[in-house]
């Protein structure tokens, strides 16, 4: 054989020096340290998290709002239980049996019986 024909049979053929080889573009997956599904679970819990931290925080207002409510109820109670008192105790000085005897004898009215009775009103509860 001679040299021509081995290089007949040579089945690397040696590249041409105008053309350069080919290069053949390998995409690489970057695997990310969170998988698709780990992404899905960890949105739901970060939402149910929102979720949740926005209902404390409605909770707690609507308590902080009832209680002040309920503040200014008891302060209007109590200042009607002062005035209810202030009343009660006009009423016994207006209900005086003297009183009463001097304003009929301004109006011309006279006393048959020396005996003044008070009358009590029944209070019902």
């Amino acid at each position: 054989m001679s040299a021509n024909q081995a290089r007949s049979w040579n089945t690397n053929p040696s590249p041409n020096p105008n053309r350069e080889p080919k290069k053949v573009a390998v995409k690489v997956k970057k695997q990310g340290w969170i998988t698709k599904g780990e992404k899905v679970i960890y949105s739901m819990i970060a939402a149910g998290l929102i979720i949740a931290g926005v209902f404390m925080v409605s909770l707690s207002s609507q308590t902080d709002a009832l209680n002040r409510e309920m503040q200014e109820l008891e302060k209007s109670v109590q200042q009607q239980q002062i005035a209810n008192e202030g009343l009660a105790f006009e009423v016994k000085e207006l209900s005086r049996p003297e009183r009463i005897i001097s304003i009929a004898e301004s109006h011309g009215l006279t006393i048959q019986n020396a005996e003044v009775k008070q009358a009590q009103a029944v209070e019902q509860e």
